[in-house]
C-alpha cells in the first residue's frame, strides 16, 4: 500500500472523534458528571491529534527531494509529539473543572441515560482503537499506532468512568466524580508522557529495534562464514516507517572491484527483503589493510 493511502484510516480516527464528542458531550449534559467531562475533553484532543495526523501523513508520503534527500518519513514523530503535547492539555482543562467539585460536591442526575451513550461511545474508540493499532503495526506508521494507542487509552478512561459513576450512583458518595476525574488525568498524562518520549527518541535518530538488529547480524555474521570475510562500523537509525542501516564490510585484498561489488549488493538485497522499509549502504574495504580499522567510531578523534 503506498503511504499517502494510509490517511483513511486517519479519516476514520476523525469520525470516531466527531461522533464520539458528540454522544460524551450529551453524556455530561444529561448528568452533569465531571467524569463524563473530562473522558469528553480527552475526545476533543482525539479529533485534533486526528486532523493534524492527516497533515503529517501526507507530509511524509511526500518522495525525497533536493532539501530532503533522504525522504520525509520523520515528519510522522511530530504528530506523536504534538499529540502527547495537546493531552497535557487536557490535562489541565480536566484538574480546572474537577478540583472545585471535590470541596463542593453536586448529584448527579440521569445516569442510567448518561452511561448507556458513553458505552456506545467507548466501543466506537475500541473499534476503531484496535484497527489503527493493526494498520500501523502493518504499514509501519508511528501516526496511525499512535493514535490508536491513544483511543485505546481513551477506552480504559472511559470504563474507569463509568465505573465511578455506577459506584456515585450506588452510595451517593457524589465527591467519588471529581476523584474519578482526577484518577482520569494521571492517566492521560502518562500516555502523554509516553507520547513525547517516543517522538524525542525517533527524532534523536534512534537506533532500529533490537530484534531488527538481530536479523540483520544473523544475516551479516551467515556472509562471515560462508565468504570468509568481516564487517564491522554496523549502524542503524529509525525515522518514522523508514530504517536506515550502514555497514562497512572488509573483503580479501586480492578480490576485485566487481566481486566486492557484486556481495555488497547481494547483502545489501538480503537486509532488505528481512527489513522492509529499509535503505541499505554498505561500505566496501580491504580486510588487511590497517586503515579500514580506523572508522569504527562515527566521529574520528584527531
Amino acid at each position: 500500500m503506498k503511504r499517502e493511502n494510509l490517511s483513511r484510516y486517519v479519516w476514520l480516527a476523525v469520525l470516531a472523534a466527531v461522533l464520539t464528542i458528540a454522544l460524551k458531550a450529551a453524556a455530561y449534559f444529561f448528568t452533569g458528571s465531571i467524569g463524563l467531562l473530562s473522558d469528553a475533553l480527552e475526545s476533543v484532543i482525539n479529533l485534533v491529534a486526528a486532523l493534524i495526523a492527516l497533515l503529517i501523513i501526507k507530509i511524509a508520503a511526500q518522495p525525497p527531494d533536493d532539501d530532503h534527500a533522504f525522504g520525509h518519513d520523520k515528519a510522522e514523530y511530530f504528530s506523536s509529539g504534538i499529540e502527547g503535547v495537546l493531552i497535557f492539555f487536557a490535562a489541565l482543562g480536566i484538574i480546572y473543572s474537577a478540583v472545585p467539585r471535590l470541596f463542593a460536591p453536586q448529584p448527579l442526575e440521569r445516569i442510567g441515560i448518561g452511561l448507556s451513550i458513553t458505552l456506545i461511545a467507548t466501543l466506537i474508540n475500541l473499534i476503531v482503537g484496535l484497527i489503527l493499532i493493526r494498520a500501523g503495526r502493518q504499514h509501519h506508521s508511528i501516526v496511525l499506532e499512535a493514535d490508536g494507542r491513544h483511543l485505546l487509552t481513551d477506552v480504559w478512561t472511559s470504563v474507569g468512568v463509568v465505573l465511578g459513576i455506577v459506584v456515585v450512583g450506588l452510595t451517593g458518595w457524589f465527591v467519588l466524580d471529581p476523584i474519578v476525574a482526577l484518577l482520569v488525568v494521571l492517566n492521560i498524562l502518562w500516555t502523554g508522557f509516553q507520547l513525547i518520549r517516543r517522538s524525542a527518541l525517533g527524532l534523536m535518530d534512534t537506533a532500529v529495534s533490537p530484534e531488527t538488529q538481530e536479523k540483520i547480524e544473523e544475516i551479516l555474521d551467515g556472509y562471515i562464514k560462508e565468504k570468509q570475510i568481516d564487517y564491522h562500523a554496523l549502524r542503524t537509525r529509525q525515522s518514522g516507517a523508514r530504517k536506515f542501516i550502514s555497514v562497512h564490510i572488509l573483503v580479501p585484498d586480492d578480490w576485485t572491484v566487481q566481486k566486492g561489488h557484486d556481495l555488497t549488493e547481494e547483502i545489501e538485497d538480503e537486509i532488505r527483503r528481512a527489513v522492509p522499509e529499509s535503505t541499505v549502504f554498505t561500505h566496501l574495504e580491504p580486510l588487511e589493510d590497517p586503515s579500514s580499522f580506523y572508522d569504527l567510531e562515527l566521529f574520528r578523534r584527531k
